[in-house]
């Protein structure tokens, strides 16, 4: 293992936040630059989920059919907003041609070997009390109105049991009656991932952020990055609105935000944001006792601790800032067709966030090919958090020049 040296973390997420913890176990002088606060955007009102049973790629076969069948209703989770985008397009393009089984099945170990990784280290974590994030490992219930739809999912349920050795647990209505009277009586069934968790996020950024300042973290809030400053194929500085910052190193974890860095990067970097909506409150009286996902409306219900959380939504609409209520009425509208006491008041916070969006589903996790002293941790799509700590992990290992832990080839930035 060689000396890491300073390191600047460009990105204040969660992705960011992991990198910079696994850099400071190895000895790294480490500084955090956020370009408005630590622990906010996509890394604060998600649903919480730590899914390995989330290991499919969105890029599966028919999903380009089954989402422009979705478009074509107004009260779809899922909407693209109609503009004049050339990157759009061709991402969309890509995505396509990705929605076949070799490429899903080949992303999909790819995901499970990081995801299988990330859960690891977040009980580690959780045991060890670096985080206190009120952690629950519960399991992941999935539940569907129509009994077709339940039914469907058998095949789905196969391949994830045979060749990925993540089986679900199917309950019929009557079933879920009785062990979750939470539901409104009448649904078709669910299937059940024993082995998922949840946590709080804004909980786990939190005391992240005071184990990373106790540790000797440099965190500078509301500072953005101008420019990477570079000299013979290493950068050497950042510019910024509060004056230039040296490093050693450098890694850059800046989730959706990423692409306007590309042209200090030297490489594409193909992420569309996808924006996702999420109301958070008090727990419901009958509150569900675990997660639960609600595939035919899109809509996800995570009871924590301390609260709880409607969310989901995906919406291609560029980097739009505003919180509409009708995408919020779907959340609630949702949660009501499955729910007894699906949602109540007073609501704490409406919130988006911009999920960093790959047309091959898989993360960026790699070096700079033209910065050899920069490396890249960005493009998570929907499951930053699941994946935030197996990635932090191997980012550290491949600046250290340790072994990686997991084969990082699939996360090449090269591949695009």
């Amino acid at each position: 293992m060689k000396d890491v040296g300073s390191v600047i973390v460009i990105g204040g997420g969660v992705v960011g936040a992991s990198c910079a913890h696994y850099l400071q176990q190895r000895g790294a002088h480490v500084t955090i630059v956020e370009k408005k606060t630590f622990g906010a955007a996509c890394s604060h009102g998600n649903c919480g989920f730590v899914c390995p049973s989330h290991v499919l790629p969105l890029a599966e076969p028919g999903a380009i059919r089954s989402t422009m069948k979705a478009m074509l209703s107004p009260k779809s989770p899922f909407s693209i907003k109609p503009r004049l985008d050339v990157k759009l397009w061709m991402w969309l393009l890509n995505f396509a041609r990705h929605c076949n089984e070799h490429d899903m099945l080949a992303g999909g170990h790819a995901l499970q070997a990081l995801l299988m990784s990330s859960m690891d280290e977040y009980e580690r974590l959780v045991r060890e009390s670096v985080v206190n994030c009120e952690w629950q490992k519960k399991g992941l219930l999935y539940v569907y109105k129509e009994q077709q739809r339940l039914d469907a999912y058998e095949s789905t349920n196969q391949l994830l049991s045979e060749t990925f050795h993540e089986p679900a647990i199917k309950y019929t209505g009557k079933q879920l009656e009785e062990h979750y009277p939470s539901l409104k009586p009448g649904q078709a069934g669910a299937w059940f991932y024993e082995h998922d968790a949840h946590l709080r996020p804004d909980k786990l950024m939190e005391s992240w952020k005071a184990k990373l300042l106790n540790s000797g973290a440099i965190i500078k809030e509301d500072c953005e990055v101008q420019q990477i400053i570079q000299t013979d194929g290493q950068a050497v500085s950042l510019q910024t609105n509060q004056g230039e910052l040296t490093a050693d190193r450098f890694v850059v974890a800046t989730g959706a935000l990423t692409p306007f860095l590309e042209k200090f990067l030297g490489c594409k970097i193909p992420i569309q944001p996808g924006k996702g909506y999420s109301l958070t409150m008090p727990r419901p009286k009958v509150c569900p006792t675990v997660p639960m996902i609600f595939p035919e409306r899109r809509v996800a219900v995570t009871p924590m601790e301390s609260g709880y959380r409607l969310g989901s939504i995906m919406e291609f609409a560029g980097y739009d800032e505003s919180i509409k209520p009708e995408r919020l009425k779907l959340l609630r509208e949702g949660a009501d067709a499955f729910l007894k006491d699906p949602y109540c008041e007073p609501v704490e916070e409406e919130w988006f966030g911009w999920r960093p969006m790959t047309y091959d589903s898989l993360p960026i996790i790699d070096r700079s090919p033209s910065l050899q002293n920069l490396w890249i941790a960005a493009g998570h799509n929907m499951i930053g958090l699941s994946m935030s700590t197996g990635t932090g992990k191997l980012i550290a290992e491949m600046m250290s020049g340790d072994k990686p832990h997991i084969d990082p080839t699939p996360f090449r930035v090269t591949r695009f």
